[in-house]
């Protein structure tokens, strides 16, 4: 039996820090950041089909999340003003993924890169099922600014900016449901939440 490295890899998560250039009160890696994205995918996947008649599988987007950075174990988290600062480094920064999503789907047995294809090979995935877990992308970054600025850090104010922004490009309905119901909360304290 051949050896894989495909989880040891993927264990690697816990130690690609985001958001490399900001000075921040709590530091996120991209495995935790994964599982929030999955929890914020999940919830709007739910709301689009409870709300605004959709068809979509919460359970299916919310894998999807689980996996949508994992080929940053190879890559390394980019800043998003580096990534996307013209469309030819967006481009190009778009092949290196690419790359990095097939190195990582080569580690597995051969048997089982079917099954992980369609979960990390971003050509492969459902483009529409994809845009969830993109807008809960944002959604999630820019919680975290809610969450640095509400704990004094200034630091957080113009990706803040930034991201309302590009929510507001992506807006949906179930977006917009998100925002206004939970996002609120997390400007609070413990004990106002409590």
């Amino acid at each position: 039996m051949e050896t894989s490295h495909f989880f040891a890899y993927l264990a690697r998560m816990t130690l690609i820090q985001r958001w490399p250039l900001m000075r921040s009160v709590t530091t996120e890696n991209i495995s935790e950041h994964s599982l929030q994205v999955a929890f914020v995918a999940h919830a709007l996947a739910l709301i689009k089909n409870k709300k605004f008649g959709g068809e979509c599988n919460p359970e299916r987007i919310a894998l999807l999340s689980m996996f949508h950075d994992c080929s940053e174990v190879i890559t390394g988290d980019l800043p998003t003003p580096i990534k996307y600062y013209n469309p030819t480094i967006a481009e190009e920064y778009k092949k290196i993924e690419l790359a990095a999503e097939q190195r990582l789907l080569g580690l597995l047995p051969e048997e089982f890169r079917d099954d992980y294809a369609p979960l990390i090979d971003s050509e492969k995935i459902n483009s529409d099922e994809y845009a969830i877990v993109k807008q809960a992308d944002s959604i999630c970054a820019y919680l975290k600014c809610l969450e640095e600025l509400n704990a004094g850090n200034h630091e957080f104010t113009q990706a803040k900016k930034r991201l309302r922004e590009t929510l507001d490009a992506r807006s949906t309905p179930e977006m917009q449901y998100f925002l206004e119901t939970f996002a609120q909360s997390f400007t609070l304290t413990l004990d106002d939440i409590s």
